[in-house]
């Protein structure tokens, strides 16, 4: 490091430029008993930053339920692990990428594909498919066009190279979002028990291994970029943006799953958000021990750079990894034959710090677990003004429709509700050939090769429900994803969150935080559904605002026999239909209610916990007893567009889309009934022979059963009042983003 690096003054403005608070400056200095040079500030900057320290959220965090008896690991490393039976488990986490894309879509999106992959594969496992939650603002907005264009282009590159199927997700559109686009990345992994390994450094003088890419001067404060509003001068940190190699990632996910199968490792870290300075602190931290590096030793591709730039880089696809005793040249062989690049940059010490030295001369030296204990912070709450206003909306100004089957036009053209084929089809979801339900139902569906058990998957969010109350938005959010996991005839086993939130230093965005994770800890806990990681993305938001506050679930569903499972749409003419769960009647914070007449307001469905966890058990028992033909759950759109999409979405898996005559069950609004979104609800159809035995589990478990009709015919007619032709409907839901983006 040069001397004017190193004689650096710490001023007021530095820290102030590091995101760090005079507070925070004084408590660093009481830790070290001494001023930080600017090396071990860039690394407390880092480090405490929200993205990494998760200052404002760990202590509402703690409240979740994270075990279970299938809970193989929690929160707390690269990702959760649940055990599926046979020797196997199932690894799986989501993570956000959102400022990064709103600066430069395709490289913010792509790299958060392969952090999100480096994540699975560090613990053991290969992934074996990704899923995606996008929000962005209304299509009609050139700009919004690009981002979501290349958005969608960056996390497709980067899957179909690394031959990885993406074979779930889903895409908003609203104002909400419109300067604040999310990025959620899901992905997936299977691994044997024996080949779990974590991220913790140990063994007195065991060799650190640097792997992967050269470090350059990309991403370095991605992390502190990430913890901070966007403004109009956020394009001018293009460089807190990684670039993505997704080749380079494939040579390093089977370097490293080979690494571990051959039992070489004590522990490996991927380097994603702060650098090496996270692997190194975090891997000893974990370990209780301490760790030495020497930055003159890491494979460098620009000249020049300093022991702070080393560090605080966040270049893409690298690694770190600790060897067993005697394994050391093991290791640089097996890299050697997958042409990576490989050097021994330091050893495990007991001192409990992290020693950083340039040519053996030391440049940064402080106690690793001071940098992953970052201060927590209890921001003030209350509660937002808008949301009485919400609750008091009078649905009553609201006249009935007349036209339903206009509006139901509408809403299927509606690029929230309409198919998301444009997305996909750029999606590989095939290969590796696992893949048993692709995108377009439910849930996605994969095998475990050589066993008859097989992994549903979603990721779902409803963060217009959490704008109207957050509390109850939360847990329709876990309920949703849980049903359609359950829909699929799985077992919901396990979850993982992302919670995209505005600033939680301001009062009112931290009530929609606190009220959030009341929501999905209850939801949780009332579906027996551990949590095992996540993340939490904050200040997403602008000068005019923030986000709507929008947890992302990504849930886990088991089948013991994947030939059990159940797609949403019809099959047969002349199937009888069924509604499991009462239809409801109101119109409060439903697409119906913003989209038809403009307004985002009004009370959100209640969700009573018990009766949908029932809803979840039946549809499993009637998936394994077989007397499902189809199951899909009313969400978006509410009862007539789910019974649309029963009626035509069999054409994404190459099956004949068939008509259907129903009545409109219950009392109340007509538009409500049709449109609203009450919970807890399930379009069912079996065949004819199956119907009675169908009825009497439904009512073995308390679920209300009500036959409302039969399969059948070219149109969609429900009752006297609505009858629409399924090649319109068909083409409407198929061709509107399409046609946008065209």
């Amino acid at each position: 490091m040069t001397s004017s690096i190193m004689d650096v003054e710490i001023t007021p403005q530095v820290i102030k430029e590091h995101g760090l608070k005079p507070d925070e400056y004084d408590r660093i200095c009481k830790i070290l008993g001494r001023k930080p040079n600017i090396t071990e500030l860039g690394l407390y900057s880092v480090m405490w930053s929200e993205h990494c320290g998760y200052k404002h959220s760990r202590a509402l965090l703690k409240t979740l339920p994270t075990k279970g008896p299938k809970v193989l690991q929690g929160p707390g490393e690269n990702a959760g692990i649940m055990d599926i039976g046979e020797g196997w488990a199932v690894a799986f986490k989501v993570e956000s990428h959102n400022h990064p894309s709103a600066i430069e879509p395709y490289q913010g999106a792509a790299t958060g594909v392969g952090g999100i992959l480096r994540d699975i594969f560090t613990m053991g496992a290969r992934p074996v498919a990704n899923l995606n939650s996008l929000r962005f603002g209304p299509l009609s907005d050139p700009k919004v066009k690009r981002l979501f264009a290349g958005v969608v282009r960056g996390i497709a590159d980067y899957g179909n190279c690394m031959g990885i199927p993406t074979i779930a997700g889903e895409v908003v559109f609203d104002e909400s979002y419109t300067e604040n686009c999310l990025v959620n990345a899901m992905s997936v992994g299977l691994v044997r028990h024996e080949h779990i390994i974590k991220g913790r450094a140990s063994g007195l003088n065991n060799p650190v291994i640097y792997i992967g890419a050269t470090t350059g001067r990309d991403g370095i404060h991605g992390a502190t970029f990430a913890s901070t509003e966007i403004t109009d001068e956020s394009t001018e940190k293009r460089s807190a943006v990684q670039v993505a190699d997704p080749f380079m990632e494939k040579l390093l996910m089977e370097a490293t799953l080979e690494l571990i199968h051959n039992d070489l490792l004590v522990g490996i870290q991927d380097m994603g958000a702060a650098g090496l300075t996270c692997s190194t602190c975090e891997m000893a931290s974990r370990g209780g021990a301490g760790i030495e590096i020497d930055v003159a030793k890491v494979p460098q591709r620009e000249k020049g750079m300093t022991p702070y730039e080393i560090l605080l880089s966040e270049s893409q696809e690298r690694m770190l990894l600790v060897a067993k005793p005697g394994c050391e040249q093991k290791v640089h062989d097996v890299l050697a034959k997958w042409d990576l690049h490989a050097a021994t940059i330091g050893f495990v010490t007991d001192t409990g710090r992290m020693v950083v030295k340039e040519n053996g001369k030391v440049v940064a030296d402080v106690p690793a677990d001071s940098l992953t204990e970052a201060p927590i912070y209890h921001p003030a709450k209350s509660e937002p003004a808008i949301l009485k206003k919400h609750r008091d909306f009078d649905e009553t100004s609201v006249p009935d429709c007349k036209n339903p089957g206009e509006i139901l036009e509408k809403l299927l053209s509606d690029p929230t509700i309409a198919s998301k084929r444009w997305v996909y089809r750029q999606y590989d979801h095939m290969v590796r050939s696992n893949t048993l339900v692709r995108p377009g139902s439910d849930a996605g569906v994969l095998r475990v090769k050589g066993t008859s058990l097989g992994l549903a998957m979603t990721i779902d969010g409803l963060g217009s429900y959490c704008a109207l109350d957050p509390y109850e938005g939360a847990k329709i959010v876990v309920a949703e994803a849980a049903r359609n996991i359950a829909c699929s005839g799985a077992e919901p086993i396990g979850m993982t969150d992302c919670l995209n939130f505005g600033s939680p230093e301001k009062p009112e965005v931290y009530y929609y935080f606190d009220r959030v994770i009341s929501g999905l800890g209850d939801a949780c806990r009332a579906f027996n559904i551990p949590i095992t990681g996540g993340n939490v993305s904050l200040y997403n938001e602008n000068p005019s605002g923030a986000i709507d506050p929008t947890p992302i679930v990504g849930m886990m569903g088991l089948f013991s026999d994947v030939n059990t499972a159940v797609t949403q749409w019809f099959k047969d003419d002349g199937d009888p239909i069924y509604l499991l769960g009462d239809i409801g009647g109101t119109i409060g914070g439903s697409r119906y209610l913003q989209v038809t007449h403009g307004k985002k307001t009004g009370r959100c469905p209640h969700l009573d916990l018990e009766a949908e966890h029932r809803l979840h058990q039946v549809l499993k028992a009637m998936a394994d007893a077989k007397f499902l033909q189809s199951a899909h759950d009313c969400s978006d759109g509410g009862f007539a567009v789910a019974l649309a999409e029963c009626c035509f979405t069999g054409l994404t898996h190459e099956e004949a889309a068939r008509g259907a005559k129903v009545s409109l069950p219950g009392k109340g609004r007509f538009d409500g009934r049709l449109f609203g979104e009450a919970q807890s609800r399930v379009v069912v159809s079996c065949k004819p022979a199956m119907g009675a035995q169908l009825e009497a589990m439904a009512k073995k478990f308390g679920v209300p059963c009500e036959k409302i009709g039969q399969v059948g015919g070219k149109e969609l007619a429900v009752g006297n009042e609505m009858k629409v032709s399924i090649d319109k409907l068909a083409d409407l839901f198929f061709t509107s983003i399409e046609k946008q983006m065209a």
